[in-house]
């Protein structure tokens, strides 16, 4: 079974992994073309799981890369 932010990134072609931390927040990375991750940027920062209460939104560490370093999009535990 797929999380509802796998199969978002699934959905726009992305790779990368997200996992819940114990503070409550979410951790990952996500590959793919910029438009696609800024589309993913916005679904986790307006909409997310229909569970999820979202009070902010923070993306770091952001570069361009000349090919993807992974392949899949997993939620990790």
């Amino acid at each position: 079974m797929y999380s509802y932010t796998e199969r978002e990134g699934l959905r726009l072609g992305l790779v990368g992994w997200v996992k819940n931390t114990f503070s409550g927040t979410v951790v990952g990375q996500v590959q793919g073309p910029a438009d696609m991750v800024e589309e993913m940027k916005v679904w986790l920062s307006k909409e997310g799981s229909p569970t999820s209460r979202i009070t902010r939104a923070s993306f770091t560490n952001q570069r361009t890369i000349d090919k993807l370093e992974l392949s899949g999009f997993k939620t990790r535990f």
